[in-house]
């Protein structure tokens, strides 16, 4: 059986933004309150899988800060021995006054979704997100230790591919890493996406026409970034391809949603409803049964360049 030790756990689908690739400006069907998994059930079955190799834990969303009391939830999870690595992904814009309680509650680092340097342009790819509370958050972030700050960059040609030399001139002065990933059509228009991908050989390629880039092969990740030192710089820059460089045969995550089903890959249309499951009183061992099957039915590889399909959720559904 493939080893699985991590697992993203998507906390709320709701999201305080509407960033143009990831939701519609509205007409958004939400979850239900009771639909959603309570900090209980999640704390419950990570526990109960942990004797599966489960150690690292991601916290996602929609924008998982803007879930209530999400400090009690890393508290609960940070209890279990086993379990060495917490980390969230966030837009940043509640951070900067949640970072000191996130940390003190045994949060281990975060990342920030980040996808313009440009206040206009941030305004307009979010629909109305504020670039100053996000790069305060960051600022932080790094201030009470939640390290270190990952900064994702979605690249998308004709639309922020004249930043990516202004991302490496930030992290070049602030300790962060600055990480591309290529744009995956999983949003509103799969042709659109398609073409406004933009190759991760060609970002690294214009990169270093300013920049001299070094291997590092010692940055701590639980994903499958190609990790590199800026020569002469404090941060590093990281690249992530799911379409040119494709690493399923050493993904080692299953995912989560926020209403309880687990999803064994992010692009595959197959979920599986654990939740069920555990309101209908199943046994520690049973919820490893049924989670060691999804595991050796998880896929090989992805066929994400044919479109997203005719998929049953957004990527703000999943947790990315």
């Amino acid at each position: 059986m493939r080893e699985i030790d991590y697992i993203r756990i998507s906390v709320t689908d709701r999201c305080n933004l509407r960033c143009v690739y990831c939701m519609p400006e509205e007409g958004v069907e939400l979850l239900k309150h009771h639909d959603m998994m309570s900090f209980e059930e999640i704390y419950n079955l990570v526990k109960a899988l942990v004797p599966l190799g489960i150690k690292k834990i991601r916290l996602t969303g929609g924008e998982p800060l803007v879930r209530n009391n999400i400090e009690t939830l890393i508290k609960m999870l940070r209890s279990i021995p086993e379990i060495d690595d917490i980390t969230l992904t966030t837009n940043g814009i509640l951070l900067e006054k949640m970072a000191k309680d996130l940390k003190k509650a045994g949060l281990s680092r975060i990342n920030v979704s980040l996808d313009s340097l440009d206040e206009d342009r941030f305004k307009k790819i979010t629909r109305w997100g504020s670039l100053e509370k996000v790069l305060s958050g960051i600022d932080k972030a790094i201030e009470v230790g939640l390290t270190p700050v990952k900064i994702n960059v979605v690249a998308i040609k004709g639309i922020n591919d004249d930043e990516f030399i202004k991302f490496i001139d930030y992290a070049y002065k602030k300790d962060v890493q600055v990480r591309f990933i290529e744009l995956m059509p999983i949003g509103e228009s799969d042709e659109e996406a398609i073409l406004k991908h933009y190759p991760i050989d060609d970002i690294k390629k214009l990169i270093e026409t300013k920049y001299q880039l070094e291997v590092n092969e010692n940055i701590r990740t639980n994903g499958p970034a190609e990790n590199y030192n800026i020569i002469g710089g404090i941060g590093s820059v990281g690249f992530i391809g799911a379409l040119s460089h494709k690493f399923c045969s050493a993904c080692n995550r299953i995912r989560l949603t926020a209403d309880g089903r687990f999803r064994p890959c992010l692009y595959l249309d197959k979920e599986y409803d654990v939740l069920k499951l555990i309101r209908n009183g199943a046994s520690d061992e049973e919820l490893r049964t049924f989670v060691r099957e999804i595991i050796l039915g998880k896929p090989e590889g992805h066929n994400m360049e044919d479109g997203w399909g005719d998929q049953r959720r957004k990527m703000s559904q999943i947790g990315g």
